[in-house]
């Protein structure tokens, strides 16, 4: 039987102005994400500054294999967020307690196998991805050293979920402010001043990462709140299980197929040697900046869009999708306008070299003027995400950003040694993609998924 929450420990966006709201919300997501960037954009700065260019290309080949790594689980606390979103927009304050409790049981088992799979299968992985003999030594040291803590970057993703999920977007801010410039501190100490090589960047960004989850557990370990966490009652909740995995599983597919499209790209990347591998990196550091405001959206979208369908009011839920898609797309194109304008003096601020520099700018100026395409695939595939339809995205990035994309980069590096021609491979299916969200947002009764599933 649901009750009802007289002091929830929340925001409820299921009253007042839609597009207000949606921004208020975005916004501290938007800032957090921003100090999020910084763990690895500290990493990669310092390292390329202090340690040069071998230091970068180590911490650039490991990052598509974390990525890859962490992504699946990831999907699924998508999933916990979207059956939590929904719970509170009900009012019913068991169902939150019990996906909460659930979710923060998978992240503690998702924690503990990411650790033992990463430490010991690090050199494996990295000589999968043809990382350059020069840099695997600096590369497995800090991929091991990443995955050691990796029960911290997961449980942080966690208790983020869980507050981002019932409209607190703030706290998450405040903790990742506090644990950002913690980790900008101890890479300038590790590397600037005791000279220690690239593992100490990795070991700075999980001391942060652990002071972030104990900031977010304090809060969530307080009693008489709506999300409130008590250790009695952790477990694995069977029904809260399948519903999780329902939504978060086709999350997670489209998670690890796109990572693992982005270690076929990288793969190639590497054929092309250290300099090339350097300047993919220092790129993907720069364009993680400029995909935050799709992000913050995208997550404010979700949430939006899970509590309004969760209290039956679909009109609303429209209204609030149609302005989250327009602001994403506008934002990310703007950013890519002004990437691309200063593509060169970006690149250099990681990496001084000449030739990283120029493979830089030629990526950043295929790309960045298509980043509204890339916006408006994954604006759309967060609505789908927060009316319980996962398996749409999933089922779109499978096909196109997996299979199509690693087609494409099959067939032309066999054919032509140019890497422009894998730098295309991008917005080719960003394009693809968003003609496919397109047709779907407009034809689909995506807004009675949650209803249809109750008569099923």
């Amino acid at each position: 039987m649901n009750k009802t929450v007289t002091k929830p420990s929340g925001y409820d966006l299921t009253v007042g102005n839609p597009c207000k709201l949606i921004a208020k919300f975005a916004l501290p997501m938007l800032i957090s994400q921003i100090f999020q960037q910084l763990y690895n954009t500290a990493d990669s700065l310092i390292v390329g500054k202090f340690i040069g260019t071998d230091g970068l290309a180590a911490v650039s080949a490991s990052g598509t294999l974390i990525f890859l790594m962490i992504s699946f689980f990831e999907g699924l606390f998508m999933g916990a967020g979207v059956l939590i979103s929904r719970f509170f927009g009900e009012k019913n304050e068991e169902g939150v307690s019990r996906a909460v409790h659930t979710d923060f049981a998978i992240g503690l088992a998702s924690g503990a196998v990411l650790t033992v799979v990463g430490v010991l299968f690090t050199p494996t992985l990295l000589r999968l991805i043809n990382t350059d003999p020069e840099v695997l030594g600096g590369a497995t040291e800090y991929f091991r050293c990443i995955f050691g803590g990796a029960l911290g970057l997961v449980m942080y993703n966690v208790c983020r979920g869980i507050m981002t999920a019932v409209g607190d977007s703030r706290r998450p801010l405040v903790y990742l402010i506090v644990s950002s410039v913690l980790n900008v501190l101890l890479d300038l100490l590790f590397i600037g001043v005791f000279r220690w090589g690239v593992w100490s960047a990795a070991v700075a960004t999980v001391i942060s990462q652990v002071t972030s989850v104990v900031l977010c557990l304090v809060h969530l370990f307080k009693k008489g709140g709506m999300v409130s966490i008590e250790l009695k009652k952790i477990r694995f909740h069977r029904d809260m299980v399948r519903q999780i995995v329902r939504y978060g599983l086709p999350a997670g597919v489209q998670n690890s197929v796109i990572g693992f499209a982005n270690t076929i790209v990288i793969s190639k990347i590497n054929a092309f040697g250290k300099v090339a591998t350097a300047a993919y990196g220092v790129h993907a550091r720069i364009e993680g900046f400029a995909f935050l405001p799709i992000n913050s959206f995208n997550m404010a979208i979700t949430t939006f869009i899970g509590q309004n369908l969760g209290a039956k009011k679909y009109d609303r839920a429209k209204k609030g999708a149609r302005f989250g898609i327009l602001a994403a797309v506008l934002m990310a194109e703007l950013v890519g306008v002004i990437y691309y304008l200063n593509a060169r003096a970006l690149t250099g601020f990681f990496d001084g070299s000449e030739a990283v520099m120029a493979l830089g700018e030629q990526q950043a100026h295929i790309t960045t003027l298509f980043y509204c395409l890339l916006a408006f695939s994954h604006s759309v595939a967060a609505v789908c995400r927060g009316a319980g339809k996962a398996f749409v995205p999933m089922l779109v990035m499978l096909s196109v950003w997996c299979v199509f994309r690693i087609i494409y980069i099959t067939a032309v590096t066999n054919l032509f040694h140019d890497i422009r021609l894998i730098y295309w491979a991008y917005p080719i299916t960003w394009g693809i993609s968003s003609v496919i969200y397109l047709i779907y947002y407009k034809t689909s009764d995506w807004v009675h998924g949650f209803e249809k599933e109750k008569h099923t």
